[in-house]
């Protein structure tokens, strides 16, 4: 059976693979398992983005985790990295949030932090998979008063504001902004933040009901964005996604800058001010090879881990960096917060711009973007990590590989949330290597379906 747990908590279509019933069994067991030391009656934060589904599974959730003896305090939409700040904030005993982040409407997801506003490890989640795979088993539920209590708090979003606007000191009187909220999570505290630090703020994509969640907007989608920073003659746009944990940007001339190039703008910035810790950005193994070049041409180290934003936070942890993220936008400034956020990121960008009174296009150059081509392959949940087992496929890898050998790098994984298998190949010609890399997804599909 394949792992409950993915890159990012638990997901699936709600309803059919993310059902009322297991939200239920992860809010007992999560409960059980992120509390079970504690000598108090434990609370547990929840938040969820936009979605339709998100109700249903708050509450389902949230019975699991009364069930057990937890109370919840639902805080309603809010975005992912607000809930992390809030729990640690309010030194309660965990925090969860229920988003399947820039995936479409119909898919939900639920992850977990713990007491510290941390993702949790492996070994936390596969004991709480276990203990729902044992059915609770030696768990006992309690009865009359030692029953957990849910509590509203809706007002709590203004706490998350009033922390990021003090979190980094920037004037944006003079800066015109074109934001996409993607009609997720941050459709409020994205829009109230830049307005409140003096911004013009053009907002797009603030009407969420429930099944327009990442349609056509956000970071996932931005031809809209980048033409209407363009007609708006605006400084630069903040695309982010249902969740708010990532941001990319549009330059003024509606080009789009990745996360890489953010962390190659927001590294070197810190570095020069002496606020890049051991002068390391930690990047990921998908990150451009133009990033690594960038790092040996201006003295900064570009640490390497597997992809997912929670290994890119481990290395952080372990080895006392600061600044670290994926292409994607999910860029984690740890002196801040303990997750990726978006506003966040979007802010320290808006901090070098006004500080350096540079153009967003002239500070992305810093940093030159090889051709890159990223295919999906569709194959079910239950096999993508199988995918280097079959001998066809192995075989098309290692010729790809080899004819790439010097001149660029061939790249091929599961996805850690979603039904496929990423096949990224960077080199020079643009041409060739999206040709290559269809040929070799449509085998992968072909095969593996």
């Amino acid at each position: 059976m394949a792992r409950m747990f993915g890159t990012d908590g638990v997901r699936g279509v709600a309803g059919s693979e993310l059902t009322i019933e297991l939200a239920m069994k992860l809010g007992q067991a999560g409960a059980y398992v992120l509390t079970k030391e504690k000598s108090h009656q434990p609370t547990i934060i929840v938040g969820c983005d936009t979605r339709i589904s998100g109700g249903m599974l708050a509450n389902a959730l949230m019975a699991g985790i009364c069930s057990v003896g937890a109370n919840a305090v639902y805080a309603g939409v809010l975005p992912t990295p607000a809930v992390a700040y809030l729990t640690r904030k309010h030194k309660v005993d965990a925090g969860v949030v229920i988003s399947a982040s820039h995936n479409p409407m119909e898919f939900n997801g639920i992850k977990f932090f713990n007491g510290e506003g941390y993702k949790l490890s492996d070994a936390l989640e596969d004991e709480i998979e276990e203990l729902i795979k044992n059915e609770m088993k030696d768990v006992t539920m309690p009865i009359g008063s030692g029953v957990g209590r849910v509590e509203y708090r809706f007002d709590m979003r203004e706490e998350y504001v009033d922390f990021i606007e003090k979190c980094v000191p920037v004037d944006l009187k003079d800066m015109k902004i074109v934001v996409d909220c993607a009609e997720g999570a941050s459709h409020y505290t994205s829009v109230k933040v830049l307005r409140d630090l003096g911004a013009d703020v053009v907002a797009i994509h603030t009407s969420p009901d429930g099944t327009n969640i990442n349609a056509n907007c956000g970071s996932t989608h931005m031809e809209e964005l980048r033409a209407r920073v363009v007609y708006e003659k605006a400084d630069v746009g903040l695309a982010f996604d249902g969740d708010a944990d990532r941001m990319l940007a549009v330059d003024e001339c509606g080009e789009v800058v990745d996360g890489d190039q953010l962390m190659s703008i927001c590294g070197n910035y810190m570095k020069q001010k002496g606020t890049l810790k051991k002068n390391t950005i930690v990047a990921t193994v998908m990150s451009n090879l133009g990033m690594f070049l960038m790092g040996e041409r201006e003295g900064i180290h570009i640490e390497k881990t597997k992809v997912g934003d929670r290994y890119v936070l481990e290395n952080m942890l372990e080895n006392g960096y600061n600044i670290g993220g994926e292409q994607s936008g999910h860029i984690i400034f740890l002196d801040e917060n303990t997750t990726g956020d978006g506003l966040l990121s979007a802010l320290h960008l808006l901090q070098v711009m006004t500080e350096t009174k540079k153009k967003l296009s002239e500070l992305a150059s810093i940093m030159e973007v090889l051709p890159q081509a990223l295919v999906n392959a569709k194959v079910p949940n239950h096999k993508k990590e199988h995918f280097e087992e079959y001998a066809e496929i192995a075989e098309a890898i290692a010729e790809v590989e080899a004819k790439f050998a010097g001149e660029g790098r061939v790249l091929i994984r599961p996805s850690g949330t979603e039904p496929l298998v990423r096949v990224m190949i960077e080199g020079k010609d643009q041409q060739l290597i999206e040709s290559e890399a269809q040929k070799l997804a449509e085998l992968i599909s072909s095969i593996m379906l």
